[in-house]
């Protein structure tokens, strides 16, 4: 039974994960769609670029929510199983990345073929809200190292990217004193892989020079 929890409790999460907060807000107040704007992705930081940092805020706050929300749960329902922990923080990441909702069929000009691809955000501040979900003192840290980052030097990409590297030396920390379990190293990890993913194009970008900046 507590495995069948465990699974509904993934796929929750990933549900969660994949509501498009960014795209609904940017929509509500300016009518754009945020996919035909800047990197194209439902996230906080292009949500600045097609609305303002009011609606930037509110989208952070919400895919905060969006990556805490899963583990919150699961944690009550299963507080001994910390894998379970993972994967439904895991999932909310997966789905913010690539949102059930937000299908799109994309065409390639060489061949012509079609295919159905999911879109949405890297999964930066989803990340950063799975993590507090963990532990809450984690976004004591992430959170302003993130914004140090975004808006000084002014790499959104480079921002995503913290936030799975510091998860991981975080909980890697706790973890060798003890303090947390050996599985929640693994968010950070698999967290990071999905972002590093995401941001192949701004890798590419930020190695040539050619990386957009905030604002």
């Amino acid at each position: 039974m507590s495995q069948l929890i465990a699974i509904m409790m993934v796929v929750l999460g990933y549900v969660i994960g994949a509501v498009p907060v960014g795209l609904l807000i940017v929509r509500r107040m300016t009518g754009k769609d945020v996919r035909m704007v800047g990197s194209g992705r439902s996230g906080a930081t292009n949500v600045i670029r097609a609305a303002g940092i009011r609606a930037g805020l509110t989208t952070a706050m919400l895919d905060l929510v969006k990556g805490a929300l899963p583990i919150w749960l699961v944690k009550l329902i299963l507080p001994e199983w910390p894998w379970a922990h993972v994967l439904a923080g895991v999932a909310a990441v997966l789905g913010h990345n690539y949102s059930i909702f937000l299908p799109e069929v994309v065409t390639d000009p060489q061949t012509g073929y079609a295919r159905t691809v999911l879109r949405g955000g890297a999964g930066g501040v989803t990340t950063v809200g799975g993590a507090i979900g963990l532990w809450a003192w984690t976004g004591a840290i992430l959170i302003p190292a993130g914004a140090t980052i975004l808006f000084g030097i002014g790499y959104a990409s480079l921002a995503t990217m913290s936030g799975g590297i510091m998860t991981t030396i975080i909980m890697a920390m706790r973890a060798s004193q003890g303090l947390a379990p050996e599985a929640y190293v693994y968010y950070g990890l698999s967290c990071l892989a999905l972002q590093l993913w995401a941001l192949r194009p701004n890798i590419k970008r930020l190695l040539n020079g050619t990386e957009r900046l905030v604002g």
